[in-house]
């Protein structure tokens, strides 16, 4: 960008000024900080490899993010209400939490799930209650993304079959399943399986979906959990498209063209509160994603070189002391996912440290996106950021920690190895306790936390989720296995466990069980039985 000349007598000025000033190095940023800087390799144009400044040429004056507010509680008829009510207040895509239950693979009606139907999302059960979740939402005009997992297949499979009750082809559906088994084993411990079937399973979606759902995201690869769990903003970069990259291989390895299923890997990030770090993150993420999809795994379409993602901003650093400052704080995050170029947006409540948000809490939440979008005036060039010193400056200094960790992983033998070496796992912990060590001795303040605290706080209003969710839910749940033709359910679940043994695709199998009202909890329990239940190695450090 400069020559060295300029460099040399810039160098030169800054040196005295900084020295008659008495100016830290690191509090100013200067041309000096990106010598040897490279705009087209580095930077270049919005739309164009390596996609630093964003995926599409003309970003937010084309089309603004989807707006997705994560929602689900109770029963499947609460939940529908609420995305009627968010769709009707602007929402523009609908986001999917589950309950505990569900995402373990339990039935309402099982013992562990006692006490925890529809608490922190909602039952899901069969395709009834997927079936009564989008009841009136036609999935043609509305794409949709499930926060799920372990049983992301079978919640796929009630999503297509409800698809197919409205008319709609799963060539039509559009929407995401988080289905990012690797992140669990290292952060969020929801898993079911072992490692291996795991990536089977996943697989043999990716191989179904590129066939049958080629609009579908099917992973949405995650550092969310990642950060929440205790990260930085670097490891939750380095970690989440170590895991990516995992999955490009697995596919690979099953016989299947990178360009046939990479174009629809998708991403999820977290947006915490150091604003231009996070700007940085997600600039990193696309430079590093394009140049490994195209260089090493030797991608020709350029959509495998495109890193898509979805943030949420950070639930870690809402506070339940005064929470009306989470507004404050969900803003900030949410402008810099937006700076970043981002494709989705879930904004958090301010209550969501107390309980799921209320009606009145969710819509603040989202009316947040939309005075960003349409108020601030930040959608009107893109990446207005590009250039700056600083970012840039920062961009590569997380690019550069990110490869770090990368041979790091490499040389314990890839992202499965790591994972049963407790690396990640130990990088994530060591993380989070030095950060709770700077809230207590004060070197990082937290308003109301270690600072401009308040005596007395007052209450707000929460949601509360009364006992009779869970006992209408298992009613119903029995009616449905009772009205069934359980004759079919048996052969179902028989060609799922024949399948399972073998190395025939998952999908078709799930598919025909869930169309005659299999539940969750009966596939999952069959897959159990066949592919073993993973048990986390005890880790020291």
């Amino acid at each position: 960008m400069y020559l060295p000349d300029d460099l040399t007598k810039l160098k030169k000025e800054y040196e005295s000024w900084a020295g008659q000033n008495k100016v830290p190095r690191e509090i100013i940023y200067t041309p000096l900080d990106l010598a040897g800087f490279d705009y087209e390799k580095q930077l270049g144009c919005p739309g164009q490899y390596p996609y630093t400044r964003g995926v599409y040429a003309d970003m937010y004056r084309g089309q603004i993010w989807t707006m997705r507010q994560f929602s689900g509680f109770g029963t499947a008829a609460d939940t529908n209400r609420r995305y009627k009510f968010l769709l009707k207040k602007g929402q523009t895509g609908l986001s999917v939490a589950f309950d505990l239950p569900t995402i373990m693979g339990y039935d309402s009606d099982h013992h562990r799930a006692r006490g925890e139907v529809g608490r922190c999302g909602v039952a899901i059960c069969s395709l009834r209650n997927m079936e009564t979740l989008l009841a009136g939402i036609p999935l043609d005009k509305v794409s949709t993304s499930m926060t799920i997992n372990a049983p992301a297949a079978i919640l796929l499979s009630f999503y297509i079959a409800v698809g197919e009750k409205q008319g709609v082809a799963p060539g039509q559906l559009r929407g995401t399943i988080q289905n990012d088994i690797l992140k669990e084993y290292s952060a969020q411990k929801s898993w079911i399986f072992p490692p291996k079937p795991s990536m089977r399973i996943i697989t043999d979606i990716m191989e179904f979906c590129a066939q049958h759902v080629p609009k579908w995201n099917t992973i949405s690869i995650s550092g969310y959990h990642i950060r929440e769990a205790g990260s930085t903003a670097v490891q939750e970069l380095a970690f989440t498209l170590a895991d990516g990259f995992a999955y490009v291989e697995a596919g690979i390895a099953a016989g299947m063209a990178v360009d046939s299923f990479a174009p629809r890997l998708s991403f999820f990030f977290n947006a915490h509160l150091n604003f231009f770090e996070e700007i940085a993150k997600y600039r990193a993420a696309r430079r590093i994603w394009a140049r490994r999809m195209k260089e090493k795994y030797q991608a020709r379409d350029p959509r495998s070189w495109l890193l898509r993602f979805h943030t949420q901003t950070a639930g870690c650093t809402l506070t339940a002391q005064q929470p009306e400052n989470n507004i404050i704080r969900t803003a900030y995050e949410a402008l810099s996912a937006v700076l970043g170029g981002t494709q989705s947006l879930h904004t958090n409540s301010m209550d969501e440290t107390l309980s799921l948000p209320t009606e009145h809490a969710v819509k603040v939440a989202l009316r947040t996106q939309q005075i960003i979008a349409y108020e601030s005036g930040v959608t009107s060039t893109v990446d207005p950021l590009g250039g700056s010193y600083y970012l840039e400056a920062l961009t590569d200094k997380l690019e550069a920690g990110a490869e770090e960790y990368f041979l790091k992983i490499d040389q314990l033998g890839g992202v499965v190895p790591a994972l049963e070496q407790g690396f990640f796992q130990r990088e994530i912990a060591n993380s989070a306790y030095h950060y709770q060590q700077e809230i207590d001795s004060k070197k990082r303040i937290v308003v109301g936390i270690n600072e401009f605290v308040e005596k007395e706080e007052i209450p707000i209003e929460t949601l509360k989720i009364a006992p009779s969710v869970e006992q209408k839910q298992i009613r119903e749940l029995k009616k449905i296995k009772q009205g069934r033709d359980n004759l079919k359910v048996k052969k179902s679940l028989e060609q799922i466990r024949q399948a399972a043994c073998g190395k025939d695709n998952l999908m078709p199998r799930f598919l025909d069980a869930v169309r005659c009202y299999t539940t969750l909890g009966e596939i999952i329990q069959v897959l159990k039985e066949e592919f073993g239940e993973y048990r986390e190695p005890p880790t020291f450090w």
